[in-house]
């Protein structure tokens, strides 16, 4: 043990940063400084700040909502956006469905086949975060024929300008197994609107895929994949930054396979000079190797991210310098669903300030959902002595 801690030589031999303190040897529970596993070895190369700061973690507890953002039998409201304030109140934007959910062994062309099938977006105020009013619909579906006449789904906000901006998922036409969802856009000079949609979407997927056979119900049989995103674009959030405008997106890949991190899901960027587009998507998609519904906000003169649910970097907390290059900061037991963030916290103040409470959505079964609140609880940094 002492050769370890006192031969600089012996740890640049195994590729290990020098010099390593007895108090962090003793931290990490290494005392066979001559045989060092794999597991071993990585951890001597974390540093100081990722090994005793707890600034990026966080355990939350859920809460349920008063008003009528309550529980309601054989209703669907979920993927609430982010939370924001105008002449004192919050406001919040969500999918809404009612009906029985019967998958795609129904009548597709009748039936719908997810909660967020037939859906338009609603939203709702409150005085307070906690007691909601549902004001009616923000954003319908569109008519015969258009791009987005299926559902309108899984919305997010962003504030720019005085200007009030919606992005959103779309489906246009059956909702078969292959369907392409895109993303559109909606705006207006108020949140209560009325709002203008984009009359194309300004997001799609990819087009270098290749479905094998005609099968509209098998979205795993491929004889070329594609982009990440070649099926699938979902989840949009627009954060203003640096000047520009950054759509992040949750891609889906055509063929999605299953990997030892679990389903194939990733993150890209598509960036634009204006807040209604035309969005390029970044040549260094995709951006994270894991995650599900985006979860992004600035700080620190860069963005951090909420990976979730899927892949091999699930329940972490990651940070980009540049809205792009993603690295691992912390990571978490678990994460609210869907996550609304409330973007009228300082969030500069801290890490994870902007997280502190905000929306999510619980499943009761496939026909009924509901928004429920959470709060989020970190832990006292510890330091070494």
């Amino acid at each position: 043990m002492t050769s370890c801690i006192n031969d600089t030589k012996s740890q640049n031999d195994k590729g290990i940063d020098n010099p390593i303190s007895k108090e962090k040897l003793d931290f990490l529970g290494i005392t066979n400084g001559d045989k060092l596993s794999a597991a071993s070895k990585r951890a001597l190369k974390w540093t100081d700040q990722q090994l005793y700061n707890n600034d990026w973690y966080f355990e939350y507890n859920l809460f349920d909502l008063k008003g009528d953002l309550a529980f309601q039998e054989g209703v669907v409201r979920r993927d609430p956006s982010a939370l924001i304030k105008h002449k004192g109140k919050y406001y919040t934007w969500y999918t809404k469905s009612v009906g029985k959910t019967v998958g795609f062994e129904g009548d597709i062309e009748n039936d719908k086949v997810f909660p967020w099938d037939r859906s338009d977006i609603w939203y709702a105020t409150s005085p307070d975060g906690l007691t909601w009013k549902e004001q009616g619909i923000a954003v319908s579906r569109g008519t015969p024929g258009s791009y987005d006449d299926r559902s309108v789904f899984t919305t997010e906000i962003m504030v720019h300008d005085g200007m009030y901006y919606l992005c959103y998922q779309t489906v246009g036409g059956l909702y078969n197994k292959r369907v392409k969802n895109q993303i559109g856009l909606a705006w207006s000079d108020s949140p209560e609107g009325p709002w203008t949609k984009s009359k194309e979407p300004i997001l799609s997927p990819a087009d270098n895929g290749l479905w094998k056979g005609d099968d509209l119900q098998d979205r795993f049989s491929v004889t070329q994949k594609g982009d990440f995103d070649s099926h699938k674009v979902h989840d949009p959030c627009i954060l203003p930054y640096k000047g520009k405008f950054y759509l992040y997106y949750k891609g889906e890949q055509m063929g999605e396979a299953i990997t030892f991190g679990g389903r194939q899901i990733r993150h890209g960027v598509a960036i634009a000079d204006h807040p209604r587009g035309p969005y390029i998507k970044s040549p260094y998609n995709p951006i994270s190797n894991s995650g599900h519904e985006i979860c992004v906000w600035p700080y620190n003169g860069g963005i951090a991210s909420l990976i979730t649910t899927d892949g091999p970097e699930r329940n972490t907390i990651q940070w980009a310098p540049d809205g792009i290059n993603f690295e691992i900061m912390g990571a978490v037991k678990g994460t609210p669903k869907a996550v609304g963030l409330n973007r009228t916290a300082d969030h500069e103040k801290a890490p994870l300030e902007i997280i502190r409470w905000g929306l999510t959505h619980e499943y009761r079964s496939p026909d009924e959902q509901y928004i429920r609140g959470f709060r989020t609880r970190g832990r006292k940094n510890q330091t070494l002595k």
